[in-house]
């Protein structure tokens, strides 16, 4: 039994010149389908939270500052003894989104 290439190109090369007319139409639903997976996929991976390891593991790797108490009250008496310190605080905290 011999294959005959030349009847089989012959077959693909008229299948060809049949699709070229749906080629535009085939090009927008490969782009549509590729455009739909990544959509699908930033979805996905934007609602991915981290497992509670990967949390514990940032969270003992993050040195919190400490102070000392006597920095503390350093703070807290410098603050008391300035009249208008103490008032540019309470002022902020009153509204912190005045200029």
């Amino acid at each position: 039994m011999k294959i005959d290439i030349k009847k089989y190109l012959a077959q693909l090369s008229s299948l060809a010149n049949k699709g070229k007319k749906y080629l535009g139409f085939m090009f927008v639903l490969v782009l549509l389908g590729l455009s739909g997976f990544l959509v699908f996929r930033i979805n996905q991976l934007s609602h991915l939270e981290p497992s509670e390891d990967a949390v514990d593991e940032k969270l003992n790797a993050s040195q919190r500052p400490k102070f000392d108490q006597a920095t503390l009250d350093k703070i807290q008496q410098l603050q008391d003894q300035n009249v208008q310190v103490q008032s540019l605080f309470q002022q902020a905290r009153d509204n912190p989104f005045s200029e």
